[in-house]
């Protein structure tokens, strides 16, 4: 698979690309925000962190 990043400064054209770009969904193309990129990052690095209760957590709020 490969990635394409777009960086658009231009509000309007940005609609205009995500209209023209999701004509292609149906033949594979997936449109992912960078942002919601970054955040699944950090997201997935977290799974491997150790967990702790919520009560535990409470009682070492401070």
């Amino acid at each position: 698979m490969q990635s394409l990043t777009i960086n658009i400064k231009n509000e309007n054209l940005v609609e205009k690309v995500i209209w023209l770009l999701d004509h292609f969904k149906n033949d594979g193309l997936e449109i992912v925000a960078k942002e919601d990129i970054d955040d699944l990052k950090l997201l997935s690095a977290s799974r491997s962190e150790e967990t702790i209760s919520f009560d535990e957590y409470l009682k070492n709020e401070n």
